[in-house]
């Protein structure tokens, strides 16, 4: 999910990035919040649900990007993009493993952070870049 925190007004809107601690990583990576689908779970309600728990903000609208395959040589898994705008507070609910910062980081910032190479979760990037090129956020 990638949490817009302005409205489409803004010149360089804010996006809600979480710093997280991830062991495969060994160490902290920047990420969008995201997570697994439930038995029975709808893509839309999994995004709304891992929004809210990772970031304690609730979306009054969930825009779906894409659906991309995470890595079709190893594996079948597919996840699923959106954007989310509206966002109020509600409350987080976090794992007891779950290491989580979030940082309100200006569009222009992001950009910085990806064209740096600090940016490097491939879910993250595809994300923000298509939201970017195909979403209608006025983001250059």
């Amino acid at each position: 999910v990638v949490p817009i925190l302005d409205g489409s007004e803004a010149l360089d809107p804010r996006i809600l990035l979480i710093r997280q601690f991830r062991h495969a990583a060994d160490g902290f990576i920047w990420e969008i919040p995201a997570g697994r689908l439930d038995k029975g779970e709808t893509p839309e309600r999994c995004a709304s649900r891992e929004l809210e728990e990772e970031t304690g903000m609730r979306a009054e609208r969930l825009e779906p990007l894409t659906t991309i395959y995470t890595t079709p040589g190893f594996t079948d898994e597919r996840i699923h993009l959106f954007v989310a705008r509206g966002l109020e507070a509600g409350t987080h609910n976090r794992e007891a493993d779950e290491f989580v910062e979030l940082h309100p980081t200006p569009w222009s910032a992001v950009r910085e952070m990806i064209q740096r190479r600090e940016i490097v979760d491939g879910k993250t990037i595809t994300a923000l870049l298509y939201a970017a090129a195909f979403a209608g956020l006025g983001l250059r």
